[in-house]
């Protein structure tokens, strides 16, 4: 009788295998995933103007140089990449960052311009041994983009009763450095209009810290705000970031400040 079971369990096994070969590939898993390419995405739900009891901008930086925000960089594809393979195959727009209202639309042809950099190099003819000026194309590395800029909206829903937030705007953050290799200064390459690329990052996955088998997507990610983020910037009538009036510690306390006046002034809001 064992031997009838193992026999058994043995044919199982080699037929499992069998099955799941395609083109000579076996595949890499228990079983094919598909719930990122079949699973609805949920539609924000309608907010009337006259709901919008309580309304803050802020401005948020996300550093991917911290553990908790290590899937930005790491496969199964940087976010990085992500979002410039999507905007060149059209399925993303991006705008430009003179301000950030997404008043520009960027072009496929002006974004590939943005990731690359021209230098001129010195060489010699192999036969002449003269000196000539030769222009080198330099495609940018998305190991170097390792900031993100955040707009968002936090504003209180008096209809439910409920604090709430809403990502509007992402833009990877590149250095900007001299000749010498020596810091000059943070420039954002582009703004993307977040509620409209949601359908898209809806259909990447993401690096799940916590379950392999549970599979999660940029979406998912993003509106779970499973990132850690820093407040550079809060909406004030001098339109002045913090980093204009505070540097090192003082700058991290007061994002701080910031977002404890937030959270404090919805439990102050419904208190009795």
């Amino acid at each position: 009788m064992k031997k009838v079971f193992l026999l058994s369990g043995l044919l199982t096994l080699v037929s499992f295998g069998m099955s799941n070969a395609q083109n000579g590939v076996p595949l890499d898993d228990v079983t094919e995933k598909s719930l990122v390419a079949t699973h609805p995405m949920l539609s924000y739900p309608h907010t009337d103007e006259r709901d919008v009891f309580w309304e803050k901008r802020i401005w948020e930086l996300i550093d991917i140089r911290t553990l908790k925000n290590q899937p930005f960089r790491y496969p199964p594809r940087p976010f990085f990449q992500i979002l410039v393979d999507e905007i060149m195959n059209g399925n993303i727009r991006a705008y430009s960052t003179e301000d950030d209202k997404f008043s520009k639309e960027l072009s496929p042809e002006e974004i590939s311009e943005l990731l690359a950099s021209r230098d001129t190099v010195l060489t010699f003819d192999p036969e002449t041994y003269e000196e000539q000026i030769q222009v080198v194309t330099n495609d940018l590395n998305p190991e170097d983009v390792y900031l993100y800029r955040l707009k968002e909206i936090w504003w209180v829903d008096s209809k439910y009763s409920q604090l709430k937030v809403r990502i509007l705007g992402i833009a990877p953050i590149i250095e900007v450095t001299d000749d010498n290799g020596n810091f000059k200064y943070y420039k954002p390459l582009f703004w993307i209009y977040y509620p409209d690329a949601r359908k898209v990052l809806a259909r990447h996955r993401v690096f799940n810290p916590w379950n392999d088998a549970c599979t999660l997507t940029w979406e998912d990610w993003l509106e779970m705000r499973f990132f850690d983020s820093v407040i550079i910037k809060e909406s004030n009538v001098h339109d002045r970031r913090i980093e204009d009036y505070a540097t090192g510690i003082d700058a991290l306390l007061e994002g701080q400040k910031i977002k404890d006046e937030i959270f404090n002034f919805e439990q102050d809001l419904w208190s009795y």
